[in-house]
C-alpha cells in the first residue's frame, strides 16, 4: 500500500509538493503550480500547506 511522505530530494520548502507528486505520479512542477493557484484563489492553500508540512512524515527510504 502506498503512503504519502514528504520528499527529501524534490523539495523547495518542506517537500510536501514533491511528496504529493511522487504519490500521484505527477510532475512536481505541476503540483507546485496547482498549489500556487489554490493559494491565490482562496488563500486557504497556505494554511493547507502548513498543516501538510506538519502532519505528513518525511520519507524514511530516501
Amino acid at each position: 500500500m502506498k503512503k504519502l511522505y514528504k520528499s527529501r530530494t524534490d523539495k523547495k520548502l518542506a517537500g510536501v509538493c514533491g511528496g504529493v507528486a511522487e504519490y500521484f505520479g505527477f510532475d512536481s512542477t505541476l503540483v507546485r503550480l496547482g498549489w500556487v493557484v489554490f493559494c491565490l484563489l482562496g488563500g486557504s492553500g497556505v494554511l493547507a500547506y502548513i498543516i501538510a508540512a506538519i502532519v505528513v512524515p518525511e520519507n524514511p527510504g530516501e
